[in-house]
């Protein structure tokens, strides 16, 4: 066996020019694969933590059923205290109470129907990044402080200013007409017009007093940078609220699952053209390999009068291309991997993206994924393909006769 492989190996170095330029081929699709990917990948994850930071969190528990239906009734009994239990029990600080509740905003000359939520200011500024975005005046002060935050575009509609007063009026938990006046002591901009259009922040403990809550809410948001332990974070929050049956932990994607389906959808837009990518590379090492075969007829013809089987002999080709495609698929991966460690450390910008991460309290770079998916994922491919490539080459020489073949030029 270690000299079929050292036959092989001297094989693929009999033509010295067309061997480096096959796995300089192969190493720059291998780089370009490995680099493209990480940088794929280390977008989505940006694109996550940017979507879960705005707003949602990474995980939220819920009262069973809250989803699907968000009415005021189904809610969390004294549930700042539930959150602060989670807080201790997990280690973790970055979970917040919030309470959420529909109602009419009013100002001196228009109004709209938006979204009230209740939030607790100190640790809702760990789990979002709206308290980074506030474009006029501050955030929220206190738990129990009357006042609201409101987005740009929501204010610009209604033509509010900072400093003036909206009338809240809406329906409170009980039934009850929920009704006040408060102040905007801010205005955020996200980013995002479907959230600053729409929602409204203000304090949860005047929340529940206005609406009538009586210390329930309707979600504890939990935030956690990793997102790849997002299946284990889920697991122990899990175990944390077992003991209450109508509560379930509910993971970003089930939360949004749009934001899901749009990666989802640009991970397989790229992986058409990475599949083009590999094909070019396939069809010019298919050239390479038939024209090896061609050259070495009479090469074949003499082995085949010795005795040689074509399997044999088709067996020894598809080993020549095995060697030569891992070759350039080792030193492509270690150059992409070399690339991506590179970013990894210093980050990926581009020309403006500081200024638009700033504006949108949003991180200022790309860092690239290095993972097994990222990193092996590209060079399997190639190599697949490549085999398979080979297949016709060493295909062609069961079809010799060994007289004919060795009387080849």
């Amino acid at each position: 066996m270690a000299s079929t492989w050292r036959f092989a190996w001297r094989n693929i170095w009999r033509q010295p020019r067309r061997t480096i330029l096959s796995i300089l081929a192969i190493a720059f699709g291998a780089g370009l694969l490995v680099f493209s990917i990480g940088i794929q990948l280390g977008q989505y994850d940006l694109m996550i933590q940017s979507s879960i930071r705005i707003y949602h969190g990474l995980l939220q528990v819920q009262k069973e059923g809250y989803l699907d239906e968000p009415k005021m009734r189904t809610s969390i009994a004294d549930i700042s205290s539930l959150a602060s239990d989670l807080r201790k029990l997990s280690g973790l600080d970055a979970i917040s109470a919030r309470a959420n509740g529909f109602a009419l905003v009013s100002s001196d000359k228009r109004t709209y129907g938006t979204m009230i939520v209740g939030v607790q200011p100190e640790f809702e500024k760990k789990i979002s990044s709206l308290p980074g975005v506030i474009k006029e005046g501050r955030y929220l002060s206190s738990d129990s402080a009357d006042e609201i935050i409101i987005g740009r575009s929501l204010a610009r509609n209604m033509q509010i200013k900072l400093g003036d007063e909206v009338t809240i009026l809406g329906s409170g938990r009980d039934g009850s007409v929920a009704a006040t006046i408060v102040p905007v002591v801010g205005i955020y901009e996200s980013g995002s017009r479907d959230l600053d259009r729409n929602l409204i922040q203000m304090p949860l403990i005047s929340f529940q007093q206005v609406f009538e809550m009586n210390g329930h809410g309707h979600s504890i948001v939990i935030y956690d940078e990793d997102v790849k332990q997002l299946d284990a974070l889920r697991l122990q929050f899990q175990d944390l609220t077992a003991d209450y049956k109508d509560l379930v932990t509910l993971s970003w994607d089930e939360i949004q699952p749009g934001v899901r389906q749009m990666i989802e959808l640009d991970y397989a837009s790229g992986w058409l053209m990475y599949i083009v990518l590999v094909a070019i590379i396939t069809f010019s090492i298919l050239n390479t390999f038939l024209m090896s075969v061609l050259e070495r007829t009479r090469e074949f013809g003499i082995m085949l009068a010795l005795g040689y089987t074509p399997f044999n002999i088709g067996r020894l080709v598809m080993l020549e291309a095995f060697i030569l495609t891992l070759v350039g698929l080792a030193v492509g991966t270690l150059i992409g991997v070399a690339i991506n460690y590179y970013f990894y450390v210093y980050g990926l910008t581009f020309s403006g993206m500081e200024e638009i991460a700033k504006m949108y309290n949003m991180p200022a770079t790309i860092t690239p994924q290095i993972s097994f998916e990222s990193v092996f994922l590209g060079p399997a491919m190639i190599l697949l393909f490549t085999l398979l490539a080979a297949l016709y080459p060493a295909t062609r020489i069961r079809k010799l006769q060994p007289v004919e073949a060795m009387h080849s030029i």
